[in-house]
Order: C-alpha cells, then structure tokens, then sequence
C-alpha cells in the first residue's frame, strides 16, 4: 500500500499532478474516500492539471458530473454523495463512464461499489491530527 503525506492544500494538488497523473491511462477508474473536507477534491485538481487541463476544476456534489477536456486524455469527475445507490446512478448513465475514453474519478464510490470495475484504483484520504493530509492507495 502506498502512502503519501500532504501537508498543505497546495502539496495536495502536487501529489495529483505529479505522482498520480503521469501513471494515469485510458480507461482507469479512481474511486476515492475520505471524510467531507479530506482533499478529494484537490487531489482530483491535482491530476487535471497533471493531465493537461488548464481550467478551474470544482466538485460535481450538485450536478453528479463535469466532463475536463483539453488534457492528455478527458477527466470526467463524478460526485456520487448525493446518489442513494446503484439503482440511481444506473439511471444518470453511470455505466458510460466505468470505464471511459478517458480516465473516471469518483468521489463517494462506495454508493455504487457492486458496478465498479475490479481493476478500479482505491485511494483514501484522511485528515491528520495536524490538519495534514494522508492518501493511501488501497489496490
């Protein structure tokens, strides 16, 4: 497992950008964990970046999706908090997205566990008692 330490925002949105985006390919799905306020979505800024994205990246909590093209390879970002389950994200269209024609990130994945690919990457984030950021990869 492996485990980095992110003591800032900004060191956040560099581990996204340079560990993490450069071992991305087409077609791999991220689910990522962690509390409200863990840094999912700064890691994910991160990686936009890494791939070549130069626009304002945001999370998805009220519209589920946004679509980040202009990379290396499209981002498509899915913040599933809101979704009660599998049933729900069938609906959305979830299906178009595991995997994709470019690389699917997804916040709150544990809504939708039974549709994910097994070769899914598993990263979780957890805040530290000093306010910094652990991220470790479950697979």
């Amino acid at each position: 497992m492996d485990t980095i330490i992110c003591k800032s925002v900004e060191e956040t949105i560099r581990c996204g950008a340079e560990k993490i985006a450069p071992l991305i390919s087409v077609g791999t799905v991220i689910a990522l964990t962690g509390d409200l306020g863990a840094g999912k979505t700064h890691f994910v800024k991160g990686i936009a970046a890494g791939l070549g994205y130069a626009g304002e990246v945001t999370s998805p909590t009220f519209t589920l999706l946004h679509e980040y093209l202009g990379g290396r390879m499209p981002l498509f970002h899915l913040d599933l908090y809101r979704i009660q389950g599998a049933q729900e994200a069938i609906r959305f269209g979830i299906e178009d997205y595991l995997p994709s024609e470019g690389v699917t990130i997804i916040e709150w994945p544990e809504r939708i566990d039974s549709l994910l690919p097994k070769n899914t990457e598993r990263w979780e984030l957890r805040i530290m008692e000093d306010q910094s950021r652990e991220i470790l990869k479950r697979s």
